[in-house]
């Protein structure tokens, strides 16, 4: 896991890392917040990568249950990207964003933001893209809700209305 040399909040761009510095803010839904315990770190005191990750999980997991209205599974997850470490007493936010919908399956955009306290700015720890199925009570496939897919859908027009009209304004 390679940590950048810089100190928070600063985000620097790393070779074959697709992350932007120009965000500032969390984006998406609040699904979980939880505070980094001893028990969680290695022998560096680093909280470990896996630990984030299944918060992570089950944050995507909250999300996708509630949307697709029933249980998930994790079939996926890309582009993990570290940016800084994460310590004890350090209060990590997972918000979750939902990219694309199918007939089964969910895409949903992940970021870990450091919320320690008031005192300074949030801190992106890490983002990573995890896809979940709906499934039924046996584990097999089941389909998404079709007022779901249409509510999404309405969701990405008037965001994407939204953009238009903010890019309007501008010029």
């Amino acid at each position: 896991m390679a940590w950048s040399a810089v100190k928070y909040p600063t985000l620097i761009q790393m070779p074959g890392v697709n992350v932007s510095d120009s965000q500032v803010k969390p984006e998406g839904i609040l699904s979980l917040q939880t505070i980094a315990m001893p028990a969680d770190t290695n022998w560096s005191g680093d909280v470990f990568g896996g630990w984030i990750v299944s918060q992570m999980d089950l944050a995507g997991a909250i999300h996708a249950e509630r949307f697709s209205k029933g249980r998930c599974a994790t079939i996926s997850i890309n582009q993990m990207t570290f940016l800084v470490p994460v310590k004890v007493g350090d209060v990590i936010s997972c918000y979750t964003q939902i990219l694309k919908v199918g007939k089964t399956s969910i895409q949903m955009e992940i970021e870990v933001w450091d919320s320690h306290d008031d005192s300074r700015a949030p801190i992106r720890v890490t983002e990573g893209v995890f896809t979940f199925v709906a499934v039924d009570v046996k584990g097999n496939k089941r389909l998404i809700p079709e007022e779901a897919k249409q509510k999404f859908l309405e969701s990405q027009a008037a965001q994407w209305l939204n953009e238009k009209k903010k890019k309007s304004q501008r010029s």
